[in-house]
């Protein structure tokens, strides 16, 4: 009987892979992001609504009947309504008014998105030093003040007036004064987690500071980033557009919605399509984008994750 018994029980070898797996959870944070974000019909529709925009604009000119940068040679009837063949009419020159809403909204899409990661990228990094290293606090903090205090009609006339207007100078401009407030936000949270029991007790075993920054603290900045950047591409194109009415834009070579809303304003009164058509874009894209980044801002909390 004893034989028997010795011959049921044996010692089983320990194995830390197997011990860990024990409390193994098939948690993936960017799964339950979208799952979160596809709970919410609504955004879901917006989003849809957003990059059927998106796509369209570069549809649009190909299933036109007239190309946007030949059109500044011909001169059709001026003033013509929307019709068979005008889709969108023809503004005070005579040109096509359709390729040219959609080469506006095509620029400033990419004008919205270019200045949008470049907040993103320059605010985070500045953000992360600004609240992990401790004797940057001071300095960053006074440049903060010095230079969100200034107007952005400020600058962008100076701008504007001494280096030129173009696409590449409006981005660079908005960028390099957009990144303060996604930094400043960054700094707050990156501040109020980096002296967690979690990140000293890393720090302590020797882990690289870049490491803690993107391991332990970053998940809990990305729904704050994508809530600002929801928040810059509507701004952006709000700002682009009052730039551009005043005159203080991209060059007249540049199509934009907000060049398009200028041309309309001696004429709105008489032929209201010269304004309806540009709006409405403007009023969709901000509209919608800026309720699918609320959206996919609050999926992105790792809080809210189950």
């Amino acid at each position: 009987m004893r034989k028997a018994e010795k011959e049921s029980f044996h010692f089983v070898e320990y194995s830390a892979e197997a011990a860990e797996r024990i409390g193994y959870s098939n948690y993936s944070y960017w799964r339950s992001v979208f799952q979160n974000f596809m709970k919410k019909k609504s955004a879901v529709a917006m989003a849809f609504v957003f990059f059927a925009i998106v796509i369209f604009t570069f549809i649009a000119p190909a299933i036109g009947k007239y190309d946007f940068h030949e059109l500044r040679t011909n001169m059709p009837a001026q003033f013509t309504k929307p019709n068979s063949e005008f889709w969108f009419g023809t503004d005070n020159l005579g040109r096509d008014y359709w390729c040219q809403v959609w080469e506006a909204t095509q620029t400033t899409i990419k004008l919205a998105l270019v200045v949008a990661i470049g907040e993103c990228v320059v605010g985070i990094i500045i953000g992360c030093l600004w609240g992990y290293v401790r004797w940057l606090d001071r300095p960053l903090t006074e440049l903060y003040n010095i230079l969100g205090n200034i107007p952005t009609i400020i600058y962008m006339t100076l701008i504007a007036l001494m280096v030129g207007q173009s696409f590449l100078i409006m981005a660079v401009s908005l960028t390099a004064f957009g990144w303060l407030g996604m930094a400043r936000n960054v700094r707050n949270l990156v501040m109020m987690y980096r002296d967690r029991e979690y990140n000293l007790a890393s720090r302590c075993l020797g882990t690289p500071v870049s490491r803690v920054l993107m391991k332990n603290i970053f998940p809990y900045l990305i729904s704050v980033v994508v809530l600002r950047m929801a928040l810059s591409i509507p701004g952006t194109i709000a700002t682009e557009t009052t730039l551009s009415y005043l005159g203080l834009g991209m060059g007249v070579e540049d199509a934009s919605l907000g060049l398009l809303l200028r041309n309309a304003r001696n004429y709105f009164l008489s032929y209201p399509y010269l304004l309806i058509f540009p709006a409405v874009i403007v009023s969709l894209i901000t509209v919608t984008f800026y309720l699918v980044g609320n959206a996919f801002s609050d999926a992105a909390d790792p809080r809210n994750h189950v």
